[in-house]
């Protein structure tokens, strides 16, 4: 049954329809995720070695825990990204997506290829506050995609933490 709106009646993207746009869609979001984190993968060749001769703060996991945990974000991110599309994201959302995503990618060059903490440090703050307003723009479109995100942005916040523990302790 189709179902009209009436005139009055203002037209909100949370009832857009899904653009016909089936599991076919979600495969561009989920290269944006693979090729930032091959490039990050590339970046950070010698990531365990340069995190072991580091002073860590007290807080830090081990290095085994960064892989698992970055596959199954990068999944929620692109999944977000997916959905919010789907729910009738334009431009602006998708851009904001866009912009997390590549702040993401610049963060493992700078800390561990350059190894330049404080400028990693600076890079993630801007990174944090990307995430953030990737929660909120994508939550307004689609509540689905924000909630999604929200463990991205616990992580990035926890990593931001570590991050500035790293600066001070070398």
């Amino acid at each position: 049954m189709a179902t009209t709106s009436s005139p009055s009646a203002p037209a909100t993207r949370r009832h857009a329809p899904d653009r016909g746009r089936g599991w076919l869609g979600l495969v561009p979001f989920l290269l944006a995720v693979a090729l930032v984190s091959a490039v990050g993968g590339l970046a950070a060749s010698s990531s365990q070695e340069t995190y072991r001769a580091l002073e860590l703060p007290p807080y830090a996991p081990p290095s085994w825990v960064f892989g698992p945990v970055w596959t199954v974000l990068y999944v929620t991110i692109a999944v977000a990204g997916w959905l919010a599309w789907r729910a009738g994201a334009g431009p602006r959302e998708l851009s904001v997506w866009g912009v997390q995503l590549l702040l993401n990618l610049a963060w493992t060059p700078l800390f561990f290829a350059a190894g330049e903490y404080r400028w990693a440090l600076v890079e993630i703050v801007a990174l944090l506050a990307s995430v953030v307003a990737t929660v909120v723009v994508l939550g307004r479109v689609r509540r689905a995609a924000g909630l999604l995100l929200l463990p991205y942005l616990a992580w990035v916040a926890f990593a931001t933490a570590l991050n500035a523990g790293i600066v001070v302790l070398n």
